[in-house]
């Protein structure tokens, strides 16, 4: 959650998963800034760790005048992604962060990205703005914001927004200190690694010379303005990288399990703290970029019509053992 200061009041950005963090969070920065109320809300994209919380800031009399601000096409990515299959992402979900595990060096100790997903209580407050074109400006409590739209990037209904005044950028989800998902192993639609890395390039133009700060819905800040064009265009060429060779070796006959066991960055990119694979890694992101093109099916007849997973346990114990 990142808080901007305006001239009455705060303006909310990405409050959290859950409404009891986000009311704590709120309630940490009033302790040391002043109890100054909520202006504006503002959603950078589709996915509920960056919405869930909103009721949690959203309270008082004047809550159902504040703007809520979000993407084109937000309510109905959140709704298909959160709500159509919610259960068995969340049961996916499970498996991924660990988040039944106890906490500690034995168990869990965070989720790459963050520290965990929280527990608490999560909400879908709609948006009352909202933003359909790159360029566009709005002035909420004060504050001058210029947006940037990335759809089909880190989620299917996603923006980056800049403020002119503070020659500040906030790029969403779209470059973090580490390796993202093309492919979430929780489940989801399979996210467009070209289109990521054409929106990270629009951006070093659009933004980079003009900030002096680099602020993300995860992770630290980035300071000074070549260290934001040098994170932002490593992360550009990151994820073009991998859509290109994944692309390249696919067309020479080769499967996304193939591709995955030779596809290696350059030097250049492999070096860089922020292209690790500390939340997403190159094998799962290489198989997810072969999946948005190809399908599930990889061309072997055997694999076409494959017996569920207890059947075809109980066909192999009948087999003879044999030696390989």
């Amino acid at each position: 959650m990142t808080i901007v200061e305006a001239q009455k009041g705060v303006i909310i950005i990405d409050p959290l998963t859950s409404a009891e963090c986000s009311a704590k969070a709120l309630a940490l920065y009033r302790k040391n800034r002043g109890n100054k109320p909520v202006t504006g809300v503002i959603y950078s994209h589709s996915h509920i760790d960056h919405f869930g919380g909103a009721s949690g800031v959203l309270q008082g009399p004047d809550a159902s005048s504040i703007p809520i601000i979000a993407p084109e096409g937000f309510l109905e990515e959140a709704t298909s992604e959160n709500i159509y299959v919610g259960p068995a992402m969340r049961r996916r979900a499970m498996y991924m962060y660990g988040n039944r595990l106890p906490k500690g060096p034995a168990g869990q100790i965070g989720c790459g990205i963050g520290m965990t997903v929280s527990s608490g209580t999560s909400t879908l407050v709609p948006l009352n703005v909202s933003i359909s074109s790159t360029g566009e400006t709005r002035i909420i409590d004060g504050v001058r914001i210029e947006f940037q739209m990335v759809p089909e990037t880190e989620a299917p209904a996603e923006m980056n927004f800049y403020f002119p005044d503070h020659r500040a950028l906030y790029i969403a989800e779209c470059a973090t200190h580490c390796l993202h998902n093309i492919i979430t192993l929780r489940g989801a639609l399979v996210r467009d690694a070209k289109a990521w890395s054409r929106y990270l390039d629009e951006a070093v133009v659009l933004y980079g010379q003009k900030s002096d700060v680099l602020c993300a819905g995860h992770n630290w800040p980035t300071w000074g303005r070549d260290a934001i064009v040098q994170l932002i265009s490593e992360q550009r060429d990151l994820y073009g990288y991998l859509h290109d060779q994944t692309v390249r070796m696919m067309n020479q006959g080769m499967t996304g399990i193939e591709i995955a066991e030779v596809l290696t960055l350059p030097p250049a990119l492999q070096t860089a703290w922020h292209t690790q694979g500390f939340y997403g890694s190159i094998s799962h992101n290489v198989k997810g970029i072969y999946q948005r093109y190809m399908g599930w099916f990889d061309g072997n007849p055997a694999h076409l019509w494959e017996y569920p997973s207890v059947e075809n346990a109980r066909r192999r114990k009948l087999l003879p053992r044999m030696v390989i």
